[in-house]
């Protein structure tokens, strides 16, 4: 299931990147003293004590500026907080409460969410300094200083005691599908047809869905939740401060919380740049998918242009090798009745859990098909492997030197996997670790 969201909001240069820097172990966000150096908001998995949850980093706010990006950025941040399950406001411990931190603090008073105020830059812990934040009304302040990773345990212990709990929502463990393309493809129009009756408005303008829309519903006695998105356009298309960015941002972030992805195309048009960019971004974010080939209506056919257009598909998305492609009119419900099926499929082989035996007992035979790879007169040796995790599923592999993977070999172990246990439509990851041979990792 999807993981909570926690929004980190502030006015500028108080912090905010570099406390989501220092939680998600890598150097995301850009810091600089300069205040407004994040602009869009940014979007990491973070993990503290087994909780697992999403963190997005804003850019500063500024309530009363008549600045185009000042306003594109304060409309960022009102995106990732309504979004958010938590909020995280930050405040600077040096340069005291500014009027700004008291419009932010009457904003999310207000916005319904559990808010923590943060108090940044008490590198001595100075602890007489968080009284006057008291004022604010945000409740007790906790301090910090992100700077020196001091209070930050604390920080994280108060955010996951307020996070919902993953899998016990109320929707009853419906399965979520997000629907995704460019503009004008035909995602409301196959919503509708899904849902069997008209949920979204339907238009020949792109860009109509200016929202990630959730609707609950059944197919076949089992529940579900269709979320259809707005239509995503290239960047360079899109103006900084239009509606449609922080749509495309929604888009986004409903890839990120569904449990599955259906990727639509256009059959009238060649697979674009931008085709290949959603599709690779749904991989990046490891979810299943099924690519749907939409107003198949519209092309004149003859028995050999399936082939044609599954060839193309590959060939365009051939980092994605595990396609499942099913080839659909919104307009006349051409199996428009097989989508939740497929759907349900691709989920099915994301969530399989191979036994271990099993699954050594196929990798000595791939082993035994094909010997490992050498360099400097070693031979890779693969110990034994075990399955992880699932959606999506990753492997294990225990050897005697991880250098010695070639990337060839590790897609041919891979394509073995893939073949012995129908991972279509989910992408898969493979891990090696070194083992010593007495044993220890």
């Amino acid at each position: 299931m999807a993981k909570p969201l926690v929004a980190v909001v502030g006015r500028p240069n108080v912090g905010k990147s570099t406390f989501f820097n220092k939680v998600c172990g890598k150097r995301i966000s850009i810091i600089k003293d300069t205040p407004g150096v994040t602009r869009d908001y940014i979007v990491s998995d973070a993990e503290w004590c087994g909780k697992e949850f999403t963190l997005i980093d804003t850019g500063g706010i500024d309530l009363r500026t008549e600045d185009p990006m000042g306003k594109h950025i304060l409309a960022q941040a009102n995106v990732a907080m309504d979004m958010a399950d938590v909020v995280l406001f930050f405040v600077d411990a040096k340069s005291g409460i500014v009027s700004t931190d008291h419009e932010v603090s009457d904003m999310l008073r207000t916005c319904g969410k559990p808010v923590l105020l943060v108090v940044n830059k008490l590198d001595n812990f100075e602890l007489e300094k968080i009284y006057d934040f008291y004022e604010l009304g945000l409740g007790e302040p906790i301090p910090v200083s992100c700077e020196q990773s001091k209070g930050l345990g604390d920080l994280l212990d108060e955010i996951v005691k307020r996070l919902p709990d993953s899998g016990t929502d109320g929707d009853g463990g419906a399965l979520s599908i997000a629907i995704v393309g460019k503009p004008n493809v035909g995602k409301s129009s196959l919503t509708n047809k899904l849902l069997g009756y008209d949920r979204v408005i339907v238009s020949d303008v792109a860009g109509t869905t200016r929202d990630a829309i959730d609707t609950p519903f059944k197919y076949k006695g089992k529940n579900y939740i269709l979320i259809d998105t707005a239509g995503m356009r290239r960047k360079r298309s899109i103006d900084d401060d239009s509606v449609e960015s922080y749509s495309v941002l929604r888009s986004l972030a409903a890839v990120k919380r569904a449990d599955m992805v259906l990727v639509v195309t256009d059959a009238s048009e060649e697979l674009s740049e931008q085709d290949v960019k959603i599709a690779g971004f749904v991989h990046e974010q490891g979810k299943p998918s099924v690519i749907l080939v939409n107003k198949w209506d519209a092309v004149e056919k003859d028995s050999y242009t399936i082939n044609k257009f599954d060839e193309k598909i590959n060939a365009d998305l051939a980092f994605m090798s595990y396609i499942k492609t099913l080839y659909i009119s919104a307009k006349t419900g051409l199996r428009v009745d097989k989508i939740i099926d497929c759907a349900e499929e691709s989920y099915a082989n994301a969530s399989k859990r191979i036994p271990t035996g099993t699954l050594n007992d196929v990798v000595s035979e791939a082993v035994a098909m094909n010997e490992p790879p050498s360099s400097s007169g070693r031979r890779l040796k693969i110990y034994y492997a075990t399955q992880a995790e699932t959606n999506p599923p990753k492997f294990v592999f225990f050897v005697n030197d991880d250098t010695l993977v070639h990337f060839s070999y590790r897609r041919y172990l891979e394509n073995c996997l893939r073949k012995a246990f129908d991972f279509t439509g989910t992408p898969v990851s493979l891990v090696f670790n070194k083992k010593k041979e007495d044993g220890r990792k």
